[in-house]
This record gives C-alpha cells, sequence and structure tokens, in this order.
C-alpha cells in the first residue's frame, strides 16, 4: 500500500460569502467545543443539554422551487422531540434558502439539505448547523456546490449570521459539500473545524476574527503518491485518545475497481497529518463500542466483498477498533477487527444482492450500558414479497466489540412500528441514534426517503433499558413540521 504523505494537507484561499455582520461572541458563553469524541457530538443547538435533530429534505419545495430543499430542527426536551402537530405541540423550525437571512437563493435542484452535519464553528458553548447543497450553480459553473452554517444560540438556532461558503476555485459538477463534518480536529483553532468534501477531497474551514476560513486543502486523489479516494463520507472521532479528533474521508477507490476506500487524518495540536489507508466503505460512523476510552470507525460497504474477498452478501459492516495508535487493524495490512453481514451467525435475515446492508450506519449507547450499539440501515431489503421496502437492524456493543447477542431487526411490518412495508419505501435509507430526552439511552430515527412516491417520512422507535423497542414507536414527514411535504425526500440526510 502507497501512502499519502502530509504534504497533501495543502494552504488554499477560499471564499466566504455573508448573509450578516458576524459579531464576536459574548465572554461569558465563550467555551471548549465539545467535538473530540464521537459521544461529544450531541448536535445542542440551544445548549440545553438535550440532542436536537438536524434532518435534510433535498427534494423540498422552498420559496416555490422544487428540488431547492430545506432543512428542518427539531429540539430535544425533557419528554424528547416532537413535530409542530404533536400534543403538546414540539419546538421545531424549518430553514431554507428564502428564509429571511439565510444567504443564497432557492433554486430548482440546488438539493439544500442533501448533507447536514453540526459543530461549535465560533466555541461560543453552542452548536452550529452545517447545510450543504452539492447542486447549487456558482454562476454558471452547474453544480458546483455550496455550504451554509446556521449558528447556534440560546435562542437555538437563528439565520443571523448565517454564512455561506464557496471552494477557493468553483468548478462545475465537483458536488462540493456532499459530505460536511465538524470536530475538534487542532488546537490551533479556538472552536471545531468544518470540514467540507467534494469529488476529489476535502477543504476545512476555521473560525477566527469573527468569521470562518478556509485554511487547507485535503487530497484524496492520489496526488501525493496514495491510493485514488472519491469521497462519499465524513466521519470523526478520538480514535488514538490523545485529545483531538481525527477525521475519516471515505467512499470508492479510484484505483480498485470502486473497492471501498478510507483516508485517515490524525488531529493534533499543530492540525491534520494524513496517516494511511483502510479498506472501508460509502457510510461511516464512529462511537466507543468496547468501552476502552477510543471511539471506535464502522463502515457500512452495500453489496460489497467483505475483506475475504467472499462473493457478494448483499452488504457488509466491518469494524476498526480505536487503540493508543489509532484505527489501524488487525495487522500491518490493516484487516478489519470484526466483519458483520446477515450470514453473521445470530444476524436475523438472509443477505441477498440489493439488500444494501450498511448504507447508512450510526453508533451510540441505546440501553445504558455504556457500550455504544450500532443502528444499520438495509433500504434495499425485500420485506417478504415487498421488493425494496428496507429494514434496520441493531447490534449491541460488549467489552469484546459489537456482538449478535440481543440484536433486533425492524421493518415497517414490524408489531408496533406504524406503516405498511410497501414497494421501493427503502426504509432504513438513513439511520440515526439520539437521546433528546437526555436519558442516558438513545432512540432510533429510522428515515425511508423513498415513502409515499419520495415524499419521505422518518420513524422513532423509542430507546427501553432493554434497547431499542417498537411499542410507542410514531412517525412524521416534512408536513408534520409545517414545510411542504410533496416529493422532498424527507430524511434523505440526518445530522450523526
Amino acid at each position: 500500500m502507497t501512502h499519502r504523505g502530509s504534504a497533501a494537507v495543502a494552504a488554499a484561499s477560499f471564499l466566504l460569502l455573508t448573509g450578516a455582520g458576524v459579531a464576536a461572541a459574548p465572554a461569558a458563553l465563550a467555551s471548549t467545543p465539545g467535538g473530540t469524541y464521537a459521544s461529544d457530538r450531541n448536535s445542542d443547538f440551544n445548549g440545553d443539554g438535550y440532542d436536537d435533530v438536524l434532518t435534510g429534505a433535498p427534494g423540498g419545495t422552498e420559496g416555490g422551487h422544487k428540488g431547492a430543499g430545506y432543512v428542518t430542527v427539531q429540539y430535544g426536551a425533557a419528554n424528547g422531540m416532537g413535530t409542530a402537530t404533536s400534543t403538546p405541540k414540539a419546538r421545531t423550525a424549518v430553514f431554507g434558502q428564502a428564509t429571511s437571512g439565510v444567504p443564497g437563493t432557492a433554486e430548482p435542484g440546488d438539493g439544500f439539505g442533501t448533507a447536514v452535519a453540526t459543530g461549535d464553528l465560533d466555541a461560543d458553548g453552542y452548536d452550529d448547523a452545517i447545510i450543504a447543497a452539492p447542486g447549487e450553480d456558482v454562476g454558471s459553473l452547474a453544480d458546483a456546490g455550496r455550504v451554509t452554517v446556521l449558528y447556534g444560540s440560546k435562542e437555538g438556532l437563528r439565520a443571523t449570521r448565517s454564512v455561506t461558503l464557496e471552494a477557493a476555485v468553483p468548478k462545475a459538477d465537483a458536488g462540493f459539500g456532499l459530505a460536511v463534518a465538524a470536530a475538534r480536529l487542532t488546537g490551533a483553532a479556538p472552536g471545531d473545524v468544518l470540514a467540507v468534501a467534494d469529488r476529489e477531497g476535502a477543504d476545512l474551514f476555521t473560525y477566527g476574527a469573527g468569521t470562518l476560513k478556509g485554511t487547507s486543502r485535503l487530497d484524496t486523489t492520489g496526488a501525493s503518491g496514495g491510493v485514488a479516494i472519491q469521497p462519499a463520507s465524513l466521519t470523526t472521532g478520538n480514535y488514538d485518545g490523545d485529545g483531538y479528533a481525527d477525521l475519516i474521508v471515505s467512499g470508492h477507490s479510484l484505483e480498485e475497481d470502486g473497492t471501498g476506500r478510507s483516508a485517515v487524518y490524525t488531529g493534533g495540536a499543530d492540525g491534520l497529518a494524513y496517516t494511511h489507508d483502510l479498506g472501508g466503505g460509502p457510510a461511516t460512523a464512529s462511537g466507543d463500542i468496547n468501552d476502552d476510552g477510543y471511539d471506535d470507525l464502522v463502515y457500512g460497504r452495500p453489496d460489497r466483498p467483505d475483506d475475504h474477498h467472499e462473493p457478494l452478501t448483499g452488504g457488509v459492516v466491518g469494524v476498526y477498533f480505536g487503540s493508543e495508535e489509532g484505527v489501524r487493524g488487525v495487522d500491518e495490512y490493516g484487516t478489519v477487527d470484526q466483519v458483520w453481514t446477515q450470514a453473521s451467525d445470530g444476524v436475523p435475515g438472509t443477505g441477498e444482492l440489493g439488500d444494501g446492508f450498511g448504507a447508512d450506519v450510526s453508533l451510540a449507547d441505546i440501553d445504558g450500558d455504556g457500550y455504544d450499539d450500532l443502528a444499520v440501515g438495509a433500504p434495499g431489503e425485500d420485506i417478504g414479497t415487498v421488493a425494496d421496502a428496507g429494514a434496520v437492524w441493531l447490534l449491541r456493543g460488549s467489552a469484546t466489540g459489537l456482538t449478535a447477542a440481543g440484536t433486533k431487526s425492524f421493518d415497517q411490518n414490524s408489531a408496533g412500528v406504524p406503516g405498511t412495508a410497501e414497494r421501493a419505501d427503502r426504509w432504513g435509507g438513513q439511520v440515526r441514534l439520539a437521546d433528546t430526552d437526555d436519558d442516558g439511552r438513545s432512540e432510533l430515527l429510522a428515515a425511508a426517503p423513498g415513502e409515499n412516491t419520495s415524499d419521505g417520512v422518518v420513524w422513532v422507535l423509542p430507546a427501553a433499558t432493554t434497547g431499542t423497542v417498537a411499542d410507542g414507536s410514531w412517525s412524521y414527514g416534512g408536513g408534520s413540521l409545517g414545510a411542504p411535504g410533496t416529493d422532498a425526500r424527507f430524511g434523505a440526510a440526518i445530522d450523526e
């Protein structure tokens, strides 16, 4: 394996477009951002200690323009999150490029909300929302892409001070913003560092002097001798326990017939440094599965052979354990520590080509035992004779890593889950585990962007001491939050 040297982190300049003047954070609210470990990423926009949920609807109608896209926010509370039509009514909000104060113009095909993330970029103690529109045209450059940041506050997210970011040299079809992430990657910046991926790498932005500035470029195309990767996702975690988050850029190898591949960039006091590549997949999540103080990396590789080159199995999930040396696998070849498929002992179901097992993954503690558990989406899973209805699995964390003991699977035909499995719903296209009531147990959010002919719906399955349960589950769409629901693909992105 050839490696990409640290020289791949090259200095660059970037363009920042502001929607309003940027005010300095009040000194009384200044705090250290909490984005070191994956468990610190609590998406808390108003600083009340409850997880808030940021959901993208990239196909949504905004300002009268179909496909312009929007995002919704649901604020956590002692009784969890709800909708604008809940009883009692929950606190929610909707933002798009037609929202007063949000920079840019809503246009058909922008896809605002295609990717979303959170992080405390300005170090004021409130998480900020990062919203990507990779289909945004920049001048005459089609689909060059832009990213918008909405800053958090005591009142929650606000359009005031919001900014939009472009690449230094926008390119047509670059898809700037196809994936976004933020974490405390370096001690050289006061807040979390924002990473924005396009089809050739990722740009880094840091906050300083009252504004966000582009600072460096991560090249994943092999320009420095490494394996060329076309990015598809970003995740962060403190894999080596050094007090700084690390960044994983995952996607498809451009040299190995599209095989999943990940580039590992280690955070430190002075910034990021490329260290090595790993086998991987386009979906990633981070968390401490075995409760050893190091974050672990999980990847999903739908409908790809596992690392033993077995036939296509309907999807593979792999686990790399963190350690003092970070995520490296069991040997010098970077062999994955654990591999899971539907053929693994104790995992319900039968793997079939097209299932998409691992199309999305999420890690958090679902039962309060201290071990992070794994949600796995398989949106192409057939339920009986119903094609591509979709399903979700929950694998449990333990001192030895993921275990099949207590594994559960759910679909829309499961007892207690609202709705009925229908063709092309793609239930589980997005999954997220979130503790919106701060009880130490994360609920499961399972999205079906194809539900109701691409309107999109999200299901909430409660957390109990036994883990995820169907009893008490409920569902909602964009219309439940006061947004246009038709063809919105609501739930196509949910912040991890």
